[in-house]
């Protein structure tokens, strides 16, 4: 399903931007009266009939709806931003295909990137969401410093500490219990500081091992994503 978004359907804003205008009218050739696939980021499908086939403005009328199939449980991921842009965004379109609901870029000790800006990651996000027919784009925050979010976290249930460990520490696969809201942490390249271990740890959160691999950055993020799917599946 070939899927347009425009985040202002809620808004009665039958147009589509430029850059999906382009998309629909020049690439995919679509005319007056042919019907499109919008998303709206928010958990709505729409089926709708193009009234004016412009390229640079495409307008609609929606003809059909229906919502997103609800999911119990929730996963908001907190990740270091590594070093090199494209592996972060790397990690963003596989989460966003394989399923997540927040991602926050927190900035560690060990960090060896902390400043960051989202529009390319939310873009990335847009792109995913649209190739994995999904209808809800996760949100993405700014870089926050780790102690902060740690804070912001302590009235959550369900979270879950990923790091190299020397002793051993149950599998994620085996410690999550499916239908729950979860909130993961994932270190950068160097790992969190012994510090910020104690910290989350004071703070309620449960180590885990994603495996016997000593996994980058962002191949962490992914593995944790898939596996809180897996338990959820």
């Amino acid at each position: 399903m070939q899927l347009f978004y425009q985040p202002l359907l809620t808004d009665n804003y039958f147009v589509l931007d430029a850059e999906e205008s382009r998309h629909c009218v020049r690439v995919l050739r679509k005319k007056e009266g042919d019907t499109i696939n919008l998303i709206d980021g928010k958990g709505t499908f729409y089926e709708a009939r193009i009234t004016t086939a412009d390229a640079k403005a495409c307008t609609f009328i929606i003809i059909n709806t229906w919502k997103e199939l609800a999911r119990n449980y929730r996963i908001h991921l907190g990740i270091a931003p590594t070093k090199n842009a494209d592996r972060l965004e790397w990690f963003v379109e596989k989460a966003v295909e394989i399923g997540i609901d927040e991602i926050s870029l927190l900035i560690c000790s060990n960090s060896e990137r902390k400043k960051l800006k989202t529009d390319r990651l939310e873009r990335k996000a847009i792109s995913a969401m649209k190739q994995s027919v999904k209808a809800t784009l996760p949100l993405i925050h700014e870089p926050v410093a780790y102690a902060k979010f740690i804070r912001q976290t302590r009235q959550y249930p369900y979270k879950f500490l990923a790091y190299v460990s020397d002793t051993p520490i149950p599998h994620l696969l085996h410690t999550a219990m499916p239908g729950q809201p979860y909130t993961m942490l994932i270190g950068p390249e160097g790992d969190f500081s012994a510090s910020e271990i104690e910290q989350a740890l004071q703070a309620g959160f449960h180590p885990v091992s994603l495996g016997a691999s000593r996994l980058r950055t962002e191949t962490a993020g992914v593995a944790a994503c898939h596996i809180l799917n897996l338990v959820n599946s």
